[in-house]
């Protein structure tokens, strides 16, 4: 790209907050990104980006520097890598095309990302000048991006739902595709939802925007929805088919109602579960008795891991929830 191209990309990034919109991992939580803050279109498509074709989508690629030691190539592998986990869950891309943008930052790994919907679902990742191939595919943040670019905007009020949705996706779909082991993410959901749960002064989801309840409480609403859709259908759908029927009429670049889009995803089970959680726990807090969810899942703390006991009364719901869906 030009000189004057990249100068403008970088300008009109310098000011935009480099804190995570990713969420499940990334403290603090930014409130939502004014337009004029959000992702720049037009000096992007004007850099004339690379474009993947991968998993059925089109997703355009530019990278804002090349102070990466990251090769290209290897970049072009994660994409594919990320989309591929994605698509497994959803059974296709969740959008035919996607702005995908590469910032660099001081270190190693990968550091945050956001994502828009607003002229067409765009991401934006901020990848550490010095992250190497292994650290980038280990990593949860493009695959978590791109699963936001699944579910309409629900609006700020309801940032749970949607960063919920990613967390506890994120992470199922990995270990579909085959990226992690099923113990690790069961692992992490052990450790990591109590900081979900109502805390003092709790006024129910809609009403409670820490960093605990939008992330790991929307994760853990999304467990419990998943859990209860496969107790009503003698396991035979779960979360992913909801997630698929309101994947089927709309994405992130659509703004929709919280309502509308949980009735979408119940007509796509025939279970009234989504809507029927949701009025319950919007205004007022639902804590879960964490320790027994995980004895009936047959999920064991065994040293920094977790064992599992199939013979416990829902391991047949937990092992269904990480089974690649047809």
């Amino acid at each position: 790209m030009s000189l004057a191209t990249r100068r403008t990309i970088l300008g009109l990034l310098a000011a935009m907050p480099l804190a995570s919109a990713a969420g499940a991992k990334a403290s603090p939580v930014p409130d939502a990104l004014d337009p004029d803050e959000g992702f720049p279109y037009e000096a992007f498509d004007a850099a004339h980006p690379e474009t993947i074709e991968t998993e059925g989508a089109k997703i355009a690629v530019l990278w804002a520097n090349d102070d990466f030691t990251l090769p290209k190539p290897d970049f072009r592998d994660w994409v594919k890598h990320s989309a591929k986990a994605v698509a497994t869950y959803y059974g296709k891309f969740p959008v035919q095309s996607l702005r995908l943008l590469f910032m660099p930052a001081d270190g190693k790994g990968v550091k945050t990302g956001t994502t828009w919907g607003y002229q067409g679902a765009a991401c934006r990742v901020v990848v550490g000048t010095e992250a190497t191939r292994e650290a980038v595919f280990k990593d949860w943040v493009m695959v978590h991006e791109m699963i936001h670019t699944a579910l309409p905007d629900v609006g700020r009020e309801h940032n749970w739902l949607s960063e919920g949705v990613a967390v506890y996706v994120e992470s199922i779909c990995r270990v579909q595709a085959g990226h992690l082991p099923e113990a690790q993410i069961w692992g992490d959901f052990m450790h990591a939802m109590p900081k979900g749960q109502p805390q003092p002064g709790d006024k129910g989801f809609d009403n409670t925007h820490s960093w605990g309840r939008t992330y790991w409480g929307g994760a853990t609403f999304c467990l419990l929805a998943d859990l209860e859709l496969r107790k009503q259908s003698d396991n035979k759908v779960g979360l992913q088919q909801a997630l698929r029927g309101i994947n089927a009429v709309a994405n992130h670049t659509d703004d929709m109602d919280i309502r509308k889009v949980l009735a979408i995803g119940d007509k796509a089970t025939g279970y009234k579960v989504l809507t029927g959680m949701y009025e319950e726990m919007r205004a007022k807090p639902v804590p879960t008795d964490l320790p027994k969810l995980w004895s009936d899942l047959g999920v064991r703390p065994e040293g920094n891991s977790v064992s599992f006991a199939d013979g416990a009364p829902m391991a047949s719901l937990r092992k269904a929830i990480c089974a690649p869906a047809s």
